[in-house]
Parts: structure tokens; C-alpha cells; sequence
């Protein structure tokens, strides 16, 4: 699921592309992607782009008259950038947005139509789209710190908790907390002071890294492979290859739709986490899929 960094760079690609230009037409391709019949999308018709925004792993374009597309790509959802009317893109094709200077396709591989589209007017009504979780950039550490604790979690489920950090989901939680040299099922509530200054650090500079590297790449061609799964990382992905910290095998936890790899020797004192014990804190902690998880809304 492209997370926040994946989602800077698609932004940072539409702001070069459509931003002050008019949408000339909207082809919905598929009936299970518009999720709002109120304002009709019709009424995008003709309207000039005016501005972006990120809402937790959402991309909101805004229009005039303070309307707003807000696209959630989840699992599978994709955007490409065509030349003009180009077609949008057979069975995985969801809708088309025409410029006059080309086509934003956006496409879902598989069956399951997880993607969405809505349609909102004015900084409220997308407000209440945000699931509620803070921006790692706006905040200091004691926000951070207070943030994750309101409940006593494990540390990949506070990391990937919309309600709580926005953006971030299992890939980039994997990197920062192997960057930060901790365990991914240790409790918030029992975390070290020095603990606490390397998660903070850790997952501002493993965000800040990829977004800086992802917006580098759109500058040079419209992001066209984003995936969970990148050759520099430094353990998502990487099941049965080396840490490259410390050349350990790096190792994985899988319960339901969710999956953590880890490096037993940087994260865990060398202790592999597989047991029943592990077993029942998944179970109490982690949702069984990830459509659960980002259905998940702080309550206002």
C-alpha cells in the first residue's frame, strides 16, 4: 500500500502535471470506485486544479469552488500519467481524468475493490476524512511520545495505526524500527527514555530519506513503479537476506493480512519472535486486515 513517502512523490509528479489546469472530463470506468454521489462529480467538470493535499495515505487535489477529489489507492490502486484521451487502461483501469496536456489513469490490480474516490466540498467535509493521526513533521517528541501511548500497543501497531501516526504502514514501520534497534512487539507503555530519542529520530529520518529519494525520482518521470518493495531497503521485503548492519538473516512475523520483518540481532538481543505467547499479542493487538486498520478513525 503506498504510504506516506509513495504519497509526497505522487503529489509532488500531479503538482508538475495538472496543477492550475482545467479537468477537462472524468471517465469512471468502474461502480464500485465512487463512493460520494453528493457533490456529483460532474461538477469537477471544467474546474481548475488549485492545490494538493495528503490526508494520512489519502491524495486530496483540490478545485475551484473548494471542491476536493480525494483518491485512497489502498492495496492496489495506482496512478499512471498518459498522453491525452489515452484509454484507461482495461479490466485494472477504475477511472480517467482528461487534461489538455494528458490522462491521470487510475488503476487497481485484482478483484477486490479496495480503491476509492470521493468527491467533497470545503476544508471540513475533508477534514472528516482524516483519520486523526499526527503528522511526525508537525510534532515534537513529547506529542510523539503522547500520541503512542494513549494505549498500551505494540510498536508496529502504534507505528501503522492511522489514528495515530499518519502515513505509515508495514513497510516503513519495518525500516524505522530497525533503524531505531527495536523490537516490533514491544509495548509503547514500556518504552526507555533513550528509546523513546531513537524512535523519534529514527522515523523522522527514514520518512524524511524516502521522501527526499521518491520526490528526486518524479522529478525525473511520473512515479510509474511504487511498491512496498525496494531493493535499498534495509529489511521489509527481505525475508532470508542478510541485515545490512550486521549480516544476520533478517526474519518475519505473519498474523492474518499483516506481516513484519526484523533483524533478530539488532532488534531483539538475537531472540527470534515466534511463540504462542507472540501468538496472543497479535491476536489482542493487530486488526486481521488491513482493511480493518485503515478503516480505523479517531474518534471527534
Amino acid at each position: 500500500m503506498p504510504e506516506l513517502p509513495d504519497i509526497k512523490a505522487y503529489i509532488h509528479a500531479l503538482e508538475g502535471k495538472i496543477l492550475g489546469r482545467r479537468l477537462l472530463r472524468t471517465r469512471i470506468g468502474s461502480p464500485f470506485l465512487l463512493r460520494t454521489a453528493v457533490p456529483p462529480i460532474e461538477e469537477l467538470t471544467n474546474k481548475q486544479v488549485t492545490r494538493f493535499k495528503r490526508i494520512g495515505k489519502r491524495i486530496a487535489i483540490g478545485f475551484e469552488n473548494d471542491l476536493w477529489l480525494v483518491m485512497h489507492l489502498m492495496i492496489a490502486g495506482r496512478l499512471q500519467w498518459r498522453a491525452p484521451d489515452a484509454k484507461a487502461g482495461g479490466k485494472s483501469g477504475l477511472a480517467a481524468f482528461d487534461f489538455a496536456d494528458g490522462t491521470l489513469i487510475f488503476t487497481e490490480a485484482g478483484s477486490k475493490h479496495r480503491a476509492s474516490l470521493h468527491v467533497v466540498q470545503g476544508d471540513k467535509a475533508l477534514e472528516e476524512m482524516d483519520p486523526g493521526g499526527i503528522e511526525i513533521f508537525d510534532s515534537d517528541q513529547n506529542k510523539f511520545k503522547d500520541a503512542l501511548t494513549a494505549e498500551n500497543r505494540t510498536l508496529k501497531r502504534a507505528l501503522t495505526d492511522p489514528r495515530i501516526l499518519s502515513g505509515i504502514g508495514n513497510a516503513y514501520s519495518d525500516e524505522i524500527l530497525h533503524a531505531a534497534k527495536l523490537s516490533p512487539v514491544l509495548l509503547t507503555q514500556k518504552l526507555k527514555p533513550e528509546e523513546w530519542d531513537r524512535l523519534y529520530v529514527s522515523t523522522r529520518d527514514v520518512l524524511k530519506l524516502w521522501i527526499d529519494r521518491l520526490c528526486t525520482e518524479a522529478d525525473k518521470e511520473f512515479p510509474k513503479k511504487v511498491t512496498a518493495f525496494r531493493p535499498e531497503m534495509a529489511v521489509h521485503g527481505k525475508l532470508g537476506q542478510p541485515c545490512p548492519v550486521c549480516n544476520e538473516t533478517i526474519q518475519r512475523i505473519r498474523y492474518a493480512d499483516n506481516e513484519t520483518n526484523y533483524c533478530a540481532k539488532c532488534q531483539t538481543e538475537g531472540k527470534p519472535l515466534a511463540d504462542r505467547s507472540l501468538s496472543r499479542v497479535l491476536k489482542s493487538d493487530w486488526p486481521r486486515t488491513l482493511d480493518e486498520l485503515e478503516a480505523l478513525k479517531r474518534k471527534r
